[in-house]
């Protein structure tokens, strides 16, 4: 364990040293003053947050970018976490540290595959991640939950039950997590079937349908149905199918001379991200070939990013590997909480992911290329998809969105807990609602902001100082 994760003496103080420092910090950060949030005068300007985002981007993505983050406040609020962390940089800290997801709103969490071939429930994004206060995460995943409430209509005290009954869980899963052992925090996972016992009961009989069919739906999003989707036959070779601007072969996007070299570099890529996986997960990459390449369209906040999805064959044409290589650029957290000292970005991403989760992705890896302009860029790579089901807010009732926020409020404690000073956490939590009910504030004073955020890059797109395409 490094210092930037957990402070070194804390990680071996007694528990009861440790439960000290939490109930201490009550005193300097009361936990009522975590619903404070109040935009200064010299708040930066949110537009400008984004465009030096997209400063960087690829520029024909870009108005894809504007328009998908146009659409409602709630997708806006998903392309907008470096706005959040620089909000979050002027709200009470206790000081206590953890490895942060960075973009932990409600729509990554998800589901997905472990190695061994079990549907478990976990945190997906980790573009952005970290060390940093704890509260930050808990306080984005409230403010998302109340921004899709109010998406879909629901009522202030329908929203105000859905972050309680979040924050609650995550407060009395660290309280768990603070009574075991280390290597139980570690070994602890959320499946399907701990899922479907531990929140089953909370759901309408229509909810626990839906639950039936979303794990029914992402067991038949792997590798084979990714292949049938999005490959057919050209001329007897295996091929991508074009579906721009969201998918764009190669061929389609450049001239023959700099596709060539192009094709070269995310070739190189593959071969030599192996290297960065356990040997036995290399042995498997490299009896694969390269068979075919395309740009794709990934997300809200990460649209404009350069992110590849490779085809490659193993047995035969009929036996496919999907990766995706997505550029990692630095953390929207870094400004404000100071960048580790990995030497890329795609290792940050990756260590950040493997030590969150409680399973990763047996292909997760990172590399750094030379681009066709000569820039040198960072990636990770890891499987296009494997058994990934997604939520979808705006088919939730209140009931069903308090029993997701509750087991999201679960699942980001538990990441929580492998990486920071859980019993720290768990005893400034404490056992009442202080800080539950501090939330609820907090994330409705968000809510508003990010309204008024949207409707800024609403006005600007309307005005024309903004480029913005559906897509």
């Amino acid at each position: 364990m490094t210092e930037s994760h957990l402070d070194a003496h804390a990680v071996h103080r007694t528990p009861q040293e440790r439960a000290a420092l939490g109930r201490t910090a009550r005193a300097t950060v009361p936990r009522s003053s975590h619903a404070e949030f109040e935009p200064g005068r010299k708040r930066p300007d949110p537009l400008e947050i984004i465009g030096r985002q997209s400063a960087t981007r690829l520029p024909d993505l870009v108005p894809v970018r504007y328009g998908r983050m146009s659409e409602s406040p709630f997708r806006f609020y998903r392309g907008a976490a470096a706005i959040m962390a620089s909000d979050l940089a002027g709200t009470p800290t206790t000081g206590i540290r953890t490895q942060l997801c960075g973009d932990a709103h409600m729509l990554n969490f998800r589901l997905l595959a472990s190695p061994e071939r079990r549907l478990m429930f976990d945190i997906n994004d980790f573009d952005e991640t970290l060390p940093g206060p704890w509260e930050w995460d808990v306080k984005r995943l409230a403010a998302s939950l109340a921004i899709a409430g109010r998406s879909n209509g629901f009522s202030t005290k329908e929203r105000a039950a859905i972050v309680r009954a979040t924050v609650r869980s995550y407060r009395e899963s660290m309280r768990s997590f603070a009574g075991i052992g280390n290597l139980a925090v570690w070994y602890a996972q959320f499946d399907v079937d701990w899922v479907r016992a531990r929140f089953g009961a909370d759901l309408s009989a229509r909810g626990r349908e839906r639950w039936g069919q979303a794990v029914t739906k992402a067991r038949s999003r792997d590798t084979l149905q990714a292949f049938a989707k999005l490959t057919r036959v050209v001329d007897g070779r295996r091929r991508i199918t074009p579906d721009p601007p969201l998918v764009t072969p190669l061929e389609d996007l450049l001239p023959d001379d700099r596709r060539g070299r192009l094709e070269k570099q995310i070739g190189r890529l593959i071969e030599c991200y192996g290297r960065t996986l356990p040997s036995d997960r290399r042995f498997l990459l490299e009896q694969y070939r390269v068979a075919d390449m395309a740009r794709k369209v990934v997300g809200v906040g990460s649209v404009g990013t350069r992110c590849w999805i490779v085809l490659l064959l193993g047995r035969d044409d009929e036996d496919p590997l999907f990766l995706q290589a997505k550029e990692a650029d630095e953390s929207v957290l870094a400004p404000h909480v100071g960048d580790t000292g990995f030497p890329t970005q795609g290792e940050r991403v990756v260590s950040g992911q493997r030590l969150m989760q409680a399973t990763s992705d047996i292909f997760l890896g990172w590399e750094r290329v030379e681009g066709i302009d000569g820039r040198q860029r960072d990636f990770y790579v890891r499987q296009l998809r494997d058994w990934k089901g997604v939520a979808v807010a705006e088919d939730m009732v209140p009931r069903g969105m308090r029993t997701f926020g509750a087991l999201c409020g679960a699942t980001l404690a538990r990441a929580h807990a492998r990486s920071g000073d859980r019993i720290a956490i768990a005893a400034y939590l404490g056992g009442g609602d202080s800080f539950d009910r501090a939330l609820v504030t907090f994330a409705e004073r968000y809510a508003d902001q990010n309204e008024r955020d949207h409707q800024a890059l609403v006005d600007a797109v309307g005005a024309g100082r903004l480029p913005a395409v559906a897509a």
